[in-house]
């Protein structure tokens, strides 16, 4: 059996999970001003309320999977998390601090009854719900292109090496289809006014989401692309597609389930075009990170699959009870008065 190739497969579907996952709040948070706007001070704090807690009770779950995607690859491929880790230095320590920055908007905005606590709260959300998807899209897309790597396995670039125009885009790309992710999910949990605004929005911004991913797929697929990774491409295409019409009929749940299958293909595509690299290298006389040259040692990865196989499901199953407990839709009148947490 082989287990790096397992590995990698896995570590594939945690970044796929991570993205569809966190992707709707990082669209609901990086939304706050635009589909919280109200009719007055007091209706517009309302509408706010009700968008974070449609994501209050899964935004600190759904970064678990990220923690789990690094802390996989630290263990199953050592030598791409010591290069990755390397190169990105700077953007994952932005993503670090962003992510912080909005946790602590969503846990300290209801401390103090004062709107100008709260705004200034908001815009941590909004800033944090922004940039990092962005970052995740940057650092992800300048895995699959390559980088310049020489044959220590070290990074020999700068932070201006990462700064390419396929990267940014695919930066774009991601925050887009989180945006649209977002607006599908509150229409879906959601009802009134709110629940009409997110579904006019949800057609705009999957429109230009569509835009950006079919440049971004073509782009890398004519680069680097293979039978396999137009077949994904097409999928992710035909599932966005597929959730702009759900959305314009008014079935909010495939509209969901549309952008969260796009991500996940758009995940797939990436990791069938890295296959069988991890993190290939554009130097001339350089060394690519394969799944053999990698990976730990057998020993290890199967220690991981035996844990794996017993705690996955478990995960699973917790995560799945969570959405269906909180399946509920909200509106404002749900809302009470906000009261000062002492």
């Amino acid at each position: 059996m082989d287990y790096a190739l397992i590995w990698f497969c896995l570590i594939g579907l945690l970044w796929a999970g991570y993205l569809v996952l966190e992707g709707f709040d990082f669209g609901v948070g990086a939304l706050l001003p635009v589909l919280g706007a109200g009719a007055d001070a007091e209706d517009t704090e309302k509408r706010r309320r009700v968008m974070l807690t449609t994501i209050g009770p899964h935004w600190d779950g759904n970064e678990v999977w990220l923690l789990t995607a690094g802390g996989a690859t630290f263990a199953a491929f050592p030598h791409w998390y010591a290069t990755m880790f390397s190169a990105f230095y700077l953007p994952l320590l932005l993503l670090l601090v962003a992510l912080i920055v909005r946790n602590m908007g969503f846990e300290y905005r209801g401390k103090r009854d004062d709107a100008t606590w709260r705004r200034r709260w908001d815009l941590a959300i909004v800033g944090g719900s922004v940039v990092a998807p962005f970052l995740v899209g940057v650092a992800l897309t300048n895995v699959v292109r390559g980088l310049p790597i020489d044959q220590d396995m070290e990074f020999t670039g700068t932070v201006f090496t990462l700064l390419n125009v396929p990267s940014l885009l695919g930066g774009l790309v991601v925050l887009a289809l989180s945006l649209a992710h977002g607006t599908f999910f509150l229409a879906l949990k959601t009802t009134g006014d709110l629940r009409g605004d997110a579904q006019r929005l949800g057609t705009t911004l999957g429109a230009g989401a569509a835009v950006l991913a079919v440049a971004l797929l073509a782009w890398l697929g004519l680069d680097q692309g293979t039978t396999w990774t137009w077949a994904a491409s097409a999928v992710a295409a035909l599932s966005l597609v597929g959730a702009l019409a759900a959305n314009v009929a008014g079935r909010e749940g495939w509209a969901f389930a549309g952008t969260a299958v796009t991500m996940a293909a758009a995940v797939t595509t990436y990791f069938l075009a890295l296959f069988p690299d991890v993190m290939p290298s554009t130097l001339v006389g350089g060394l690519s990170l394969s799944i053999e040259n990698a990976s730990s040692s057998e020993l290890t990865l199967q220690i991981m699959t035996v844990a794996a196989v017993v705690f996955t499901p478990v995960v699973l199953l917790y995560t799945a009870w969570t959405y269906w407990t909180f399946r509920k839709r909200l509106g404002t009148h749900h809302i009470p008065r906000a009261v000062a947490v002492k």
